[in-house]
């Protein structure tokens, strides 16, 4: 939909579009981190996303790992860590696994997570893992403050990850202009968590969206169009973007997101 409405936006205004674009809602120039003004100023969360790229005939012997350790770490209260969400992507890059996870407590948690994981013997578990990837990836993410924190729901659902890579320097006004369209996609509690990158890919943003199926993915999004103001935001915000991706997702059995 954003593909198909930023073609007929450009060929209808042309550069007069391109243009206007820039001087509305502009965003006030402020001397601070866009980090500090789009971030939750309540929490200290911290979040990990990591993508790890399977070997096929490996897939069902990587899942049944990850979980046994994903419990482990998710129930152990001397961990300042906690597991969101873990899935295979079911349409987009096959054979591949995503977690999400969250630190409380921010960089320090995260630091002292990973010096503990290297005395414990379940980090031991990385070496008989990567016989099984082809190949891995993460990033640090802090969460937009106007989206919801995510917290375990229940199943079943399928979960959608849009993954938008920003022109350097728009990350403000994308937050502005999904602060106010957010409320336009919360009715059916699919809006999951909204992310934006630290560290690893910078001006990367993900959406994290739940629904009860495909189709209802479908009459989710189209009953958006519907309200008055959604079409502003996606006009907006369509300039703002360099590519984008959506993966379709299924929650493993270790998922508290399922």
């Amino acid at each position: 939909d954003y593909h198909v409405y930023c073609i007929g936006w450009f060929s209808e205004n042309g550069d007069k579009g391109w243009f206007r674009s820039i001087f509305v809602h502009k965003v006030d120039a402020r001397k601070d981190a866009h980090s500090n003004l789009l971030s939750k100023k309540e929490t200290s969360n911290l979040y990990k996303i990591q993508f790890h790229n399977v070997k096929p005939e490996c897939l069902d012997a990587y899942n049944d790992l990850q979980a046994e350790v994903q419990s482990q770490l998710h129930q152990d209260q001397d961990y300042p860590c906690e597991l969101i969400g873990s899935w295979n992507t079911w349409y987009g890059e096959q054979d591949q696994a995503v977690h999400l996870w969250r630190y409380r407590g921010g960089y320090p948690a995260l630091t002292e997570c990973l010096s503990k994981l290297r005395k414990n013997k379940v980090f031991k578990f990385r070496k008989e893992r990567s016989k099984m990837l082809i190949s891995r990836r993460n990033q640090l993410l802090l969460e937009f403050s106007f989206w919801n924190e995510p917290f375990p729901r229940p199943g079943p659902n399928i979960y959608e990850m849009r993954t938008y890579h920003l022109k350097p320097g728009t990350m403000l006004e994308w937050g502005n202009h999904w602060a106010r369209a957010i409320k336009y996609r919360q009715e059916n509690s699919e809006a999951v968590g909204g992310f934006f990158s630290q560290i690893g890919d910078l001006y990367v943003v993900h959406h994290l969206w739940a629904y009860e199926s495909l189709q209802s993915r479908e009459d989710t999004r189209n009953s958006a169009w519907l309200k008055e103001g959604w079409d502003t935001n996606v006009y907006y915000t369509v300039p703002l973007i360099r590519s984008m991706d959506s993966r379709i997702m299924i929650p493993t059995k270790s998922s508290p997101l399922q």
